[in-house]
């Protein structure tokens, strides 16, 4: 299950064809009612997650994991864990973070290894599509009746082939791209907007009816997006110049940067698991300067958001997640490596200021605290809340386990 791209003149497309509804709409009320998944928690305090990726692997032996034969330096933190000494800003946050130094996850190939990273399972394993941590962050925490989405994507195509798996469309990620969406309003009248829409809908309830067609229901699941986006207020944490100097400053005048606060403003709006991205990490040459001006591109909107969620009482409740879908050869920074590499955390009420794992002295291989695909996935699972013991059910009425059995936690973060 892909993605649902839906940038603003998408919106103002549906608005224009009459196929978005508001929650009066009577069509409308009967479709949410089968398409609200499970919600875990009523608890106001259910955490969040921020999940940064950075595309192509960023070389561990020049960002989180300095060797001395590494060309770059490395630099004490604030927690006296030693990373690049071009992550300036990030050092000095450290106390709230934690680096993961074991992953050991043994798939070297880009497009399989997203796969993986992703959803803790190679792809094709138990005979289904799984559906990614987002995905499965929304159906367990996320509120079906929540104005905006449970689960978005911001920045270019992630999810190509992957998503939302078995779980349903209605748990695949909304993709922003242009990084925000000002403000929505339909090219007509409300009442003809929602009067446009109830007939659509009802045209897709009697195909429901007929054909239980995973593509009608993909397509009911974008309507009801859009139409929430189209009446809710909360499309005002897309408009990033409500923002002090102060804080855009914070976050750096970038881009990127503009993600990283938009992130935030998501998650304070409501939104349970955002992914934005960094492109670039692919540093097959010219790896050590390039490594040096994508950390430095990096630095300050990582620490930024880290500094802003502890600042607004957010971090707690808060995981942030900085990881590509491997590393690169510790010898020269360079080539896929899957054997021995590292991700950041923050926040999240875990136990930070330290690093969790060892790659000895070349860091070629994990000497203590290996950390697989379930492994990570059960960490994630159980920082927010989530029983990764649990079985899904499919629509066959097969068990299918959401963490590979035999997976544990890494107990030092708890």
């Amino acid at each position: 299950m892909t993605a649902s791209p839906l940038s603003r003149r998408d919106l103002f497309r549906f608005g224009a064809a009459g196929v978005a509804t508001t929650c009066a709409a009577p069509w409308f009320q009967s479709f949410a009612a089968r398409a609200a998944g499970p919600n875990t928690s009523a608890d106001a305090k259910t955490k969040a997650v921020i999940l940064v990726w950075l595309i192509g692997g960023p070389p561990q032996s020049l960002t989180w994991d300095i060797k001395d034969h590494s060309a770059i330096q490395g630099a004490a933190t604030a927690s006296g864990v030693r990373i690049s000494e071009h992550f300036e800003k990030l050092g000095k946050v450290m106390k709230d973070a934690t680096i993961l130094r074991g992953m050991r996850t043994g798939d070297s190939n880009h497009a399989s290894a997203r796969y993986l990273m992703h959803t803790g399972f190679r792809k094709g394993q138990n005979g289904v599509a799984h559906p990614v941590f987002g995905s499965i962050v929304a159906n367990q925490l996320g509120n079906p009746n929540a104005d905006l989405p449970n689960f978005i994507s911001v920045g270019a195509a992630q999810f190509n082939g992957f998503g939302a798996g078995h779980l349903g469309p209605k748990f695949s990620p909304i993709r922003i791209d242009d990084g925000g969406l000002g403000d929505l309003k339909p090219t007509t009248s409300l009442t003809e907007f929602d009067a446009r829409a109830a007939f659509v809908g009802d045209l897709n309830a009697t195909f429901l009816q007929e054909r239980a067609a995973e593509s009608v229901q993909a397509h009911q699941v974008t309507l009801e997006r859009a139409s929430r986006l189209m009446h809710t207020t909360k499309t005002k944490a897309f408009d990033l110049t409500a923002e002090s100097a102060k804080v855009r400053d914070l976050y750096g005048r970038t881009k990127l940067a503009d993600q990283f606060l938009l992130a935030r403003r998501l998650v304070e709006s409501g939104v349970k698991f955002v992914e934005l991205r960094q492109g670039g990490w692919d540093v097959h040459k010219d790896t050590v300067a390039k490594t040096k001006k994508l950390s430095g591109e990096l630095d300050t909107p990582l620490a930024g958001l880290i500094s802003d969620l502890k600042q607004r009482g957010m971090l707690d409740s808060t995981l942030v997640i900085a990881m590509g879908e491997f590393g690169r050869n510790p010898a020269t920074g360079s080539n896929h490596f899957s054997r021995a590499w590292s991700v950041l955390l923050a926040g999240g009420g875990l136990k930070h200021g330290r690093a969790i794992g060892d790659t000895g002295k070349t860091g070629g291989t994990v000497e203590k605290d290996p950390t697989g695909p379930g492994d990570f996935l059960a960490t994630l699972c159980q920082a927010v809340g989530i029983d990764h013991s649990k079985d899904w059910t499919i629509s066959s009425g097969r068990p299918i386990a959401m963490v590979a059995k035999g997976s544990k936690p890494i107990t030092q973060l708890f």
